[in-house]
């Protein structure tokens, strides 16, 4: 069945169907052996899109930047002190001006209501390039680099969300898990779930899908045998340095180490991470953290991450990839 994605948003996985994301999760693959055989198209020549960065970005970025110019867009960056958002003109405001200026917008910043603001009186597309509560670019990559690393057909992998799974990445990969049909473990302290809500919405999914959704404390039992672990940063962007503590304190015990990734009992189980990790002292951050708290990794050592299991740079690599599919099927309605 054809899918028609011409002028809709993409600001939350939920807002599709199954059927709809996986159509993204083929184009995304489409279009990623297009490029690699030169055999590209640049179906975005004239289409213009504002980027609105709240929050700083290297992948997001530098992906949306780099499929627009692929496929023949222009774009116009706007920084934290890019234009008057927020601060002298309301995100209704910005929306209803940009929207008369541009094919789409792209949003990413803290509060997903702003995100939703924008998509509500642009008129235009609008797209989440991360919010506090989701993050469907990052987990439409996630999906695809597990696909295009299996055998398996999505409906039998399997993977784990492991460490703080109440904001952006374990609401998406949980919702995306189940849209996609897959096997879906979140394995955080129960504090760290995601909202009743949201798991939720990803029960209902799994009912149609045939999707598995499993939420637990225990480690061993949650890692058991999936195709991939995932993990993120323990504190997230915006978040004070007074969290470290209890947060250090909550996830050491679930670190991805040599050992948990020994203990899914599969030797073919990936590692996966959405970047940037403090998997060791040489960055800031991390050697602050080591000073303080005698941490020389947090949410992932480096063994694990520079080990052939690990595939965080093709799953980083996939981010302009999917990005083009969302690009190609809101602007010109690429078919599905």
């Amino acid at each position: 069945m054809a899918v028609d994605l011409t002028n809709r948003h993409f600001v939350k996985e939920i807002d599709f169907t199954p059927a709809e994301w996986m159509g993204l999760v083929g184009l995304a693959r489409q279009l990623k052996a297009a490029r690699r055989e030169g055999r590209e198209e640049r179906m975005l020549h004239g289409k213009t899109i504002a980027l609105i960065f709240e929050k700083t970005s290297t992948r997001t970025r530098c992906a949306f930047e780099v499929a627009a110019y692929h496929l023949g867009a222009q774009l116009t960056y706007l920084d934290p002190h890019g234009s008057q958002i927020g601060h002298k003109e309301s995100f209704a405001d910005t929306g209803r001006v940009l929207g008369r200026l541009y094919d789409a917008i792209e949003f990413r910043g803290s509060r997903h209501e702003d995100c939703e603001t924008l998509a509500r009186y642009a008129g235009v597309p609008v797209y989440n390039g991360l919010t506090d509560t989701w993050h469907p670019t990052q987990a439409l990559c996630d999906i695809v680099t597990m696909v295009e690393h299996s055998a398996k057909p999505a409906p039998e992998i399997s993977y784990a969300y492991v460490g703080d799974a109440r904001y952006n990445m374990g609401n998406s990969l949980l919702v995306a898990g189940a849209m996609s049909g897959m096997d879906v473990r979140i394995v955080a302290p129960r504090q760290l779930w995601p909202r009743e809500e949201i798991i939720g919405h990803a029960r209902r999914l799994a009912d149609a899908t045939g999707a598995r959704i499993a939420l637990t404390e225990d480690l061993d039992a949650g890692v058991a045998g999936v195709d991939y672990v995932h993990t993120d940063v323990w504190v997230s962007m915006g978040e004070g340095d007074a969290v470290w503590a209890e947060r250090i304190a909550l996830l050491t015990p679930y670190q991805v180490t040599a050992a948990v990734m020994a203990s899914t009992g599969n030797p073919a189980t990936k590692f996966m991470h959405c970047l940037p990790s403090f998997h060791n002292r040489e960055t800031a951050v991390g050697e602050r953290i080591f000073a303080e708290y005698g941490l020389a990794a947090m949410e992932v050592t480096d063994e694990v991450f520079e080990s052939p299991a690990s595939i965080v740079f093709d799953q980083s690599e996939n981010r302009m990839h999917t990005i083009k599919a969302v690009l190609a099927a809101t602007l010109v309605g690429h078919p599905l």
